[in-house]
């Protein structure tokens, strides 16, 4: 984003020396009907860059859907976390992780 000039740094200030009382909404209505109003729509939560190990399997799977693999990853991600019904903060120990792994193998 290029840096605001001198000019327009000044009508910047000069908007936000305004008092609510003097700006005209005469062109802009007021809403009363907010039904069809999307929640969170513009909301984007920051990210992280993290690396991770996968299966090359589940990478091929994700990349055949084409470009945008790693944004699945997150919508895949997400939803698990939203309709997770256990939420543990517990870590399973090495045997039940390696028996939900040889149970997720076997299909």
């Amino acid at each position: 984003m290029k840096k605001p000039i001198k000019n327009r740094k000044r009508q910047i200030a000069d908007i936000a020396a305004k008092k609510d009382a003097d700006i005209n909404l005469s062109e802009m209505p007021e809403v009363l009907d907010w039904s069809g109003a999307e929640i969170g729509k513009f909301y984007r939560p920051a990210k992280k860059p993290v690396t991770m190990r996968l299966d090359t399997d589940i990478v091929g799977w994700l990349k055949s859907y084409g470009r945008g693999y790693q944004t699945r990853v997150n919508i895949l991600l997400r939803h698990a976390m939203m309709n997770s019904v256990t939420r543990t903060r517990k870590r399973p120990n090495r045997q039940t992780r390696t028996a939900a792994m040889a149970a997720a193998r076997r299909g």
